[in-house]
């Protein structure tokens, strides 16, 4: 039986895709077969798509880092046929097929069963970028942060994570102060409870190893001499839960705001986060974050616009969340 899906092909140093019939014996071992209706288009999605970076490790994969469905059939404990899953990271788009297709066969390790308050659609409207957010917020908790001892920061916060992550700490009684290179669609940030919104460019140039103190903690998707600077503004005790780098992978700071003001530096894999993680962070989801605010974040695509939207997320055009209807 076939069913479609986006394939990723590399001739040389050049990475394609074309939308194909996938036959059900090509999918990767696994004891759980998964019809997929919803997958998403996160940053590392595009990276793998332009071949910028070697997410894809063996070719020709279907790629797509997550994706939400119904269990098709299952051998593995505590997972049966009509089950509504997710998955997000591990393998998926790397050494195993991903989620841009119709079906996905995987290990039943991998699999989250979605919180009764989701729908599939709703659980990738969260999908990977989300799900780091809700480990962000998660990290920052663990570091003693709550919303008496001060603002949050978060960059790159017209993207999905730092959408997701807004609304999950304005939620939770955070003043939020949001960093975008967009300050146009201040609104938008603001409607998801954006207390302030600044322009990113104030972070992302070389700055002083320590500074005037700003933000009691910060969620940063960016890396570089940006994350270098939220470090060297962050208050005494306070906490930075870091897990991209869009501005660049280099951290170019110093070890002032880690011994004179005893800052924590929280790294964050959403890849893989062990189950008994995973299955605290979509709890968290599921009670913490405001499904109307998720709404106002989200786009539907269809798998055949998932390469355009992709090239689209590298040029820091897209806003919020992009939901891939794989069955539209």
């Amino acid at each position: 039986m076939t069913f479609k899906a986006l394939l990723a092909s590399k001739t040389g140093d050049t990475v394609s895709t074309s939308l194909v019939d996938f036959e059900n014996e090509d999918l990767r071992p696994g004891d759980v077969t998964v019809a997929v209706e919803y997958s998403t288009v996160n940053y590392k999605d595009a990276m793998a798509l332009s071949g910028r970076s070697p997410v894809i490790r063996q070719f020709p994969l279907i790629p797509g880092i997550d994706f939400a469905g119904v269990v098709e059939s299952s051998t593995y404990p505590g997972l049966v046929a009509g089950d509504r899953v997710l998955a997000t990271g591990w393998g998926l788009s790397q050494t195993h097929h991903g989620g841009f297709a119709q079906k996905a066969r995987v290990s039943g390790d991998w699999l989250v069963k979605i919180p009764e308050v989701f729908s599939t659609r709703d659980a990738m409207a969260i999908g990977t970028a989300g799900f780091t957010a809700m480990l962000s917020v998660l990290a920052l908790e663990h570091g003693g942060l709550t919303p008496e001892l001060g603002d949050i920061l978060v960059t790159g916060a017209n993207g999905g994570a730092g959408s997701v992550a807004i609304a999950l700490l304005s939620g939770l009684g955070y003043r939020v102060i949001a960093s975008t290179g967009r300050l146009d669609e201040a609104a938008y940030l603001r409607a998801l409870g954006a207390a302030d919104v600044i322009d990113r460019h104030t972070l992302s140039e070389p700055g002083a190893p320590i500074s005037k103190e700003r933000w009691a903690g910060a969620i940063d998707s960016v890396g570089s001499h940006t994350l270098a600077n939220v470090l060297a503004q962050t208050r005494y005790r306070g906490v930075v839960a870091a897990f991209g780098l869009a501005q660049g992978a280099d951290l170019p700071a110093s070890v002032l705001p880690f011994i004179l003001r005893n800052v924590t530096l929280a790294g964050i894999d959403s890849v893989n986060a062990p189950q008994p993680v995973r299955l605290q962070a979509w709890s968290r989801l599921a009670s913490d974050l405001d499904l109307d605010k998720l709404a106002r974040t989200t786009k539907v695509i269809g798998l055949a616009e998932v390469p355009e939207v992709a090239s689209q997320v590298l040029a820091g055009k897209v806003q919020g969340r992009t939901i891939v209807d794989v069955n539209a």
